[in-house]
């Protein structure tokens, strides 16, 4: 069977309904699925046809919005909420251990929900907010459930853990500080920048995941697009945003310096990267426009020796070992 060419307009829908044996009987847990937000976007095409889709939030009331707005769409969609505040770590163990009470395994995670940029923040556990919320608190989730994913593996099929990182990634040339990652400095701190650090961390989980577990897991990475959303309309987000042309001076999206996309053509690439089979022998890609584009990623961000020293490092801010 010849499978479908896949382009910058393609959406997140017609991907799910292309792969829709794919998606058939899967379990599948979504980041950050605030209404008028990707990870939306994401849950509403993979709900069509899968067997769970397990959607999260920091906000109970947003969230509540979010599992009756998927079920209005598609009434016998499996739609489960689970509160999930990705800035603590103590909020990561306890939506961690009720994963692992679930009685179903977990076919795919998909890392979606991100920080606002923005002024200096520091979490509860004193660690940078992007930094925390992008990517300590996703490691740390993802090494909570690995147990759900790994029951999830047959002869037949690798779970899969999806990281929806930027091109962005690339916009400063260092990629991840590793020695301020568990140590932030206020007077240190620029908030692209710091975005720049925290979406070059995500690609390089999806190439070490795929390697530590020795292809138990496939890690994946994308960047989904420009894309007018919920986080880019943030009071605290909008003078950097303005700062690089993504807004113009009115803080309306600037169309004369990106092209941008609907909701539904941003969330294509996530869905992509969850369920293409064509990936199966891909592990480690970043895809962008719904096609792997690992030409794309910047050198530090594709560094194997980067990916094992974020690995590494980022064991010890949580204090604990991710192992398989």
């Amino acid at each position: 069977m010849s499978l479908p060419k896949f382009s910058f307009e393609t959406t997140a829908e017609q991907v799910a309904d292309a792969f829709a044996n794919e998606l058939k009987g899967k379990n599948v847990i979504v980041t950050g699925t605030s209404l008028n937000g990707i990870g939306f976007e994401t849950a509403r095409a993979i709900a069509k046809h899968a067997n769970l889709v397990v959607v999260t939030g920091y906000n109970e009331e947003r969230l509540k919005l979010t599992a009756e707005a998927l079920k209005k769409d598609k009434p016998s969609a499996a739609i489960r909420p689970l509160v999930l505040d990705l800035s603590s770590l103590a909020a990561v163990r306890k939506a961690g251990a009720e994963v692992n009470r679930y009685a179903e395994p977990i076919h795919v995670l998909i890392h979606n929900a991100a920080a606002a940029a923005g002024s200096f923040k520091l979490t509860v556990d004193n660690l940078e907010s992007q930094i925390a919320t992008d990517h300590i608190g996703p490691f740390l989730f993802t090494k909570l459930i690995a147990p759900k994913l790994l029951a999830a593996g047959t002869s037949k099929y690798v779970p899969r853990v999806v990281w929806v990182s930027s091109g962005g990634h690339a916009m400063f040339g260092n990629g991840v500080n590793f020695e301020r990652l568990g140590k932030p400095d206020k007077d240190k701190y620029h908030s692209l920048e710091t975005y720049s650090q925290a979406k070059s961390a995500n690609i390089l989980m999806g190439i070490e995941i795929s390697k530590r577990s020795n292809r138990k897991v496939n890690g994946y990475s994308l960047h989904p697009g420009v894309i007018s959303t919920n986080m880019n309309q943030k009071e605290e987000s909008i003078d950097d945003l303005k700062a690089v042309g993504i807004l113009d001076a009115d803080g309306k999206p600037n169309a004369e310096t990106f092209q941008w996309k609907t909701q539904g053509q941003g969330a294509a690439t996530t869905v992509t990267a969850a369920f293409d089979p064509r990936l199966d022998d891909k592990p480690g890609a970043y895809l962008d426009d719904c096609n792997v584009a690992n030409e794309s990623v910047a050198a530090h961000s594709s560094d194997p020796a980067n990916a094992k020293r974020l690995w590494d490092i980022t064991e010890e801010v949580i204090g604990e070992r991710f192992v398989f």
